[in-house]
C-alpha cells in the first residue's frame, strides 16, 4: 500500500477540483432522482395555495460522499440534509438553482420514463418563473400538470380542483444509452452484484458458486432494459414475480468476466456500491483461478459474500472508522488493478504514470478518499 499512499498524496489537488461526468449524474438521477410539485392550501398566499418545486435524491447516509460530489459537480447548488437516523437527502428548491439543473438535463437528457416527469416539471418551472401560479388560471394550469407527475393529485387537491383536466403525460420512446457514463451512473443506483452459494450434490465440496449481475427498473422501461442485451452483447431480461419490475440479468461467468467487469472497470460505478463491485471482482478472480473448487477458496468467497450488499457494516457512527478503512483499501486495490490492466509499464516512472489517460484511470477514487478523510 505504500505506492498507493504516495499516489494518493500526489494527486490531492487534482482530486479536489474534479467533478463527476455529467452523463453519470444524469444516469444516477434516472435511477434515484425525483421531480416534485408541491401545492398546499395556505391563505397567506395570493391564490390561496403555497407552491413549491423540488428536485431530490434520497440515499442512505453511507452514500453522503456521492451526494456531495453530485452537488459539487452541478455547481454547488442545493443543500444536503439528514433525514432520520440513516437517510440523507440532496434537494434543490430555489427557482434560480432549479434553472441550473434544467440546463443540465437539457444538455444531458434523461432517458427513462422519468424524462416524462422532467418535461412536466419543466412546464411547471416555466409557469412559476412567469409568476402565473399567483393567478387562479395559472394555479389551475399547475394543478393540471401536477396531476400527471408521479402519483398525481392527493385527495384534497382532487376535491378542490375537480373540474381540472390533467395534461397528457409524455410517452418516452426510442430510449438509447448515448454515453457509457450514463450507464455507470444508472448502475450505481439500480445495479446489483450478487454471489450465490448453493448446496450441490454434484460438487466435491457440496456447494456451487455462481455470480449474478442485475439492473432493475419499472416494467414501463422495458425497451431500455432490453437494449442492455445488445449493449453488453450478453444477458437476458426477467420480469419480477408481480410483473411491475423488469431485470436485466447476466449469470454466465464468461460474460461477467469478459464483458461486465471490464465495462465497469473502465466506466466506474461510484458510491458505496463500488465496494460491492470490488468484492464481486475479487470473487470472479477466485472463480477464474478455480479456487472456488478448494476448501480455502470456497471459504474466501463465503467471507466476501458475508460482507456484501445489505450485510456490509456501514450504517452507524460507531462503524464509520472501520468502514472508512475498508473503503480506502478496496478503492486502492481497484485503482492499482485498473492501472495494471491499462499499461503494465505505467508504474515504472512518474512520467509514465502521469501520461496514462486520466479519463480511463478515473480519479474519482480519490474524491471518495478525500471525502472519507473528513469523517
Amino acid at each position: 500500500m505504500k505506492f498507493f499512499q504516495t499516489i494518493t498524496k500526489k494527486y490531492t489537488t487534482l482530486v479536489n477540483t474534479n467533478k463527476l461526468n455529467p452523463y453519470f449524474i444524469t444516469g444516477f438521477c434516472d435511477a434515484e432522482g425525483s421531480f416534485q410539485i408541491k401545492i398546499m392550501e395556505d391563505i397567506r398566499y395570493q391564490a390561496g395555495f403555497f407552491v413549491q418545486l423540488k428536485f431530490a435524491i434520497g440515499l442512505h447516509k453511507k452514500d453522503l460522499a456521492l451526494l456531495e460530489l453530485i452537488q459539487k459537480s452541478l455547481g454547488d447548488i442545493g443543500s444536503i440534509k439528514n433525514q432520520g437516523i440513516f437517510a440523507t437527502q440532496y434537494k434543490i428548491l430555489s427557482i434560480k438553482e432549479l434553472g441550473v439543473l434544467i440546463d443540465h438535463f437539457d444538455k444531458y437528457p434523461l432517458i427513462t420514463q422519468k424524462l416524462a416527469d422532467y418535461q412536466l416539471f419543466k412546464q411547471a418551472f416555466d409557469l412559476i418563473s412567469r409568476k402565473e401560479h399567483l393567478t387562479k388560471d395559472g394555479l389551475e394550469k399547475l394543478i393540471a400538470i401536477k396531476a400527471s407527475v408521479n402519483n398525481g393529485l392527493a385527495s384534497d387537491l382532487k376535491a378542490s380542483f375537480s373540474s381540472v383536466i390533467s395534461v397528457p403525460r409524455p410517452l418516452i420512446q426510442n430510449q438509447e444509452v448515448k454515453c457509457p457514463n450514463w450507464l455507470a451512473g444508472f448502475t450505481s443506483g439500480e445495479g446489483n452484484f450478487f454471489i450465490h452459494i448453493t448446496d450441490s450434490k454434484t460438487h466435491t465440496l457440496g456447494s456451487s458458486v455462481a455470480l449474478k449481475f442485475t439492473i432493475t427498473q419499472h416494467s414501463r422501461d422495458i425497451q431500455l432494459i432490453e437494449s442492455f442485451i445488445k449493449l453488453f452483447e450478453c444477458g437476458r431480461t426477467e420480469f419480477s414475480s408481480q410483473g411491475s419490475a423488469i431485470n436485466f440479468v447476466v449469470t454466465k461467468f464468461s460474460d461477467i468476466n469478459d464483458k461486465i467487469i471490464p465495462y465497469f472497470n473502465k466506466y466506474l460505478i461510484f458510491g458505496v456500491k463500488s465496494l460491492d463491485f470490488a468484492d464481486f471482482c475479487e470473487a470472479a478472480k477466485l472463480i477464474k483461478g478455480k479456487e472456488h473448487l478448494t476448501e480455502a477458496g470456497l471459504e474466501k468467497i463465503k467471507k466476501i459474500k458475508s460482507g456484501m450488499n445489505r450485510n456490509r457494516v456501514f450504517s452507524t457512527d460507531s462503524n464509520l472508522i472501520s468502514s472508512k478503512i475498508e473503503l480506502k483499501n478496496t478503492l486502492g486495490k481497484r485503482f492499482l488493478s485498473t492501472i495494471h490492466s491499462m499499461n503494465n509499464n505505467a508504474l515504472n516512472t512518474q512520467r509514465d504514470l502521469t501520461s496514462c489517460s486520466l479519463n480511463n484511470i478515473n480519479y474519482h477514487f480519490f474524491a471518495e478518499l478525500g471525502r472519507l478523510d473528513k469523517f
